[in-house]
């Protein structure tokens, strides 16, 4: 949980850069591949994380309206790159413009329970994180570069002259 916005701010900035990365390696091919017959799709994935940045603050009472809900996955990485980089670049100011470091340990109704709203900037951040994994599987079993996130991915290794870590 955090105890102050600024705190948020910055892991926010460093989370939403690394998944901007790896939304921007993605292809609309890509798109349909699947995790499991009869599962998500990697468009899925992609745009359920895009569509928890206005379902989730808007749950909490961050943002008033959830601007992407019913919207269906579309047909285009770029488009779901777009629309993340742009929803998540104003998320930060909008927790500023409504909530206090004071107001972190007051609780919200959140799918059925209470969190304290600095539980909800966290969360916010791990499922970012949780389906970011997600996409750099499915996007190796679609033949896609994967970009590193918490330091250099396969490819990256090799680009500096060294054997990737066994």
């Amino acid at each position: 949980m955090y105890a102050s916005i600024a705190d948020f701010a910055a892991d926010w900035q460093f989370e939403t850069a690394a998944t901007v990365r790896v939304l921007a390696a993605l292809t609309d091919a890509s798109l349909a591949q699947l995790v499991a017959p009869g599962g998500r799709s990697l468009g899925l994935v992609a745009w359920h994380i895009t569509q928890s940045l206005t379902e989730m603050p808007h749950t909490a009472g961050i943002v008033p309206a959830d601007e992407l809900h019913g919207q269906a996955v579309p047909v285009s990485a770029q488009e779901i790159h777009d629309t993340y980089q742009c929803l998540a670049q104003r998320l930060p100011a909008a927790v500023t413009a409504r909530w206090t470091d004071e107001q972190l340990r007051d609780l919200v109704p959140m799918y059925g329970d209470n969190w304290a709203k600095g539980t909800v900037l966290s969360v916010l951040i791990r499922h970012q994180a949780h389906h970011r994994g997600q996409l750099t599987v499915l996007m190796r079993q679609a033949g896609l570069r994967v970009p590193g996130v918490y330091g250099p991915a396969r490819e990256e290794w090799a680009d500096l002259g060294v054997s990737a870590p066994a």
